[in-house]
């Protein structure tokens, strides 16, 4: 008894693990979130499976169908978008399915996190520059905790990378204005990460919104800020330690110049 939630990664077919095509290929039933998961990766599905597009369901009904399905015997999978781990409302279908004594095994896919800084060719730790990453989304009709609002998250002036927040970027600008950021900080927006129209668009803070506008960008949009985004950042002499010559390490010993 025992339900499989999936990574499905960013879009790309491709960028699913090995381990989730071949549950997903080994299904019985398959749920999936058909706005979000890409309907390539779904065809992938044995024929004789039966598939179910979850955006139109509540979640006990959702939840009523593995359960049924499980409990007759069947191999039941539910495939997340990205990375089930983030943003992935996961847990309250494993409450629910915990109570009907169903036993949930996760298998991690690629965030559209890691998507969108492939696709802006984005390191976004620089060693001497920034080491920390924040995920986190803009504060709109779901609150966020008290501690956590997006003013405080950038007062540690590292890379964000902001979920969820493309109907906020006025707000989002306020908020890394008022933490301190400059109005010429690099912003790298990427809409729909590893999609055919994949889209991205190199900015600052202060044309944020405005260039979000041109292109008309207002949902599935992965907002990366931070100079660790800086478009000339291949020209500056920011290195790591690792490849250093002198650096000595497990594997290999450090050559003095």
């Amino acid at each position: 008894m025992k339900l499989y939630i999936i990574g499905a990664g960013p879009g790309d077919p491709g960028l699913i693990t090995v381990k989730g095509l071949q549950l997903l290929q080994e299904a019985d039933v398959v749920l999936y979130a058909d706005s979000l998961v890409n309907e390539e990766l779904i065809k992938k599905a044995k024929p004789e499976a039966e598939v179910l597009k979850t955006a139109g369901m509540h979640l006990d009904e959702m939840v009523a169908v593995m359960v049924d399905r499980i409990r007759q015997g069947k191999k039941v999978v539910r495939v997340h978008t990205g990375d089930p781990a983030v943003y992935g409302a996961i847990m309250e279908q494993m409450v629910l399915l915990k109570k009907e004594g169903i036993e949930v095994q996760i298998v991690p896919g690629v965030s559209s996190v890691f998507a969108a800084a492939a696709a802006a060719q984005a390191e976004l730790t620089i060693p001497d520059l920034t080491q920390t990453v924040i995920l986190t989304r803009a504060e709109g009709r779901t609150p966020v905790p008290e501690f956590e609002k997006l003013r405080d998250l950038a007062k540690h002036h590292c890379t964000i990378a902001l979920f969820l927040s493309a109907t906020l970027t006025k707000k989002v600008v306020k908020e890394l204005l008022d933490a301190g950021w400059s109005q010429d900080t690099p912003v790298a927006v990427v809409y729909k990460a590893s999609w055919p129209d994949q889209k991205v668009v190199r900015t600052t803070l202060e044309h944020l919104d405005e260039d979000m506008r041109t292109n008309g960008i207002r949902k599935q949009a992965m907002i990366l800020a931070g100079w660790a985004l800086d478009s000339n950042i291949h020209d500056k002499n920011y290195r790591s330690k690792l490849y250093d010559k002198k650096f000595t390490h497990g594997f290999r010993r450090g050559v003095e110049r």
